[in-house]
């Protein structure tokens, strides 16, 4: 089976996402979303709550499963038999990260190829960071996240300040 894996931490998960999901959907056979636990990054929801909202905003999509790891890309493709990484790029200085994790994963999994998806120009400024930033202040966020989970975010940032 042609199978594809687009990992993330997805805190939240946006509109953006939620398009290269879609377009990579029409392209593979069978896409998992992996909701990733990075050590990095200090995430607004759980890893649970965002695999639940990745859940449900992907449900309408027969071929999309989701699941969550806490490891690396590359092994995680290894045992469930994927052969190709989905990353999105939406400026210059995003290659330059993506192209060194590809690589990495290259080295550890030898039969992994990374496919880069450009984000469709409505989404180029996207990221979850500004999402939850522009949830901050009170701004409309119909045109940044799903509609399934703008209240949670909003909810979310209001207990957290």
């Amino acid at each position: 089976m042609n199978t594809a894996i687009y990992p993330g931490s997805f805190d939240p998960i946006t509109l953006g996402h939620l398009n290269l999901i879609k377009r990579a959907s029409s392209t593979f056979e069978r896409v998992i979303v992996c909701v990733m636990r990075n050590g990095g990054k200090s995430p607004l929801f759980t890893p649970d709550e965002r695999l639940d909202q990745v859940k449900r905003v992907t449900a309408k999509f027969s071929n999309v499963e989701v699941d969550s790891y806490d490891g690396l890309v590359a092994d995680y493709a290894r045992e469930r038999g994927a052969r190709v990484v989905i990353r999105g790029l939406r400026a210059l200085s995003d290659y330059e990260k993506e192209c060194m994790m590809a690589l990495v994963n290259k080295k550890l999994n030898p039969g992994l190829e990374t496919l880069f998806l450009a984000a469709d120009e409505k989404y180029m400024y996207h990221s979850s960071s500004g999402a939850k930033e522009l949830a901050r202040f009170g701004a409309d966020l119909r045109q940044w996240c799903p509609w399934e989970i703008i209240g949670e975010l909003e909810e979310r940032i209001r207990s957290v300040r």
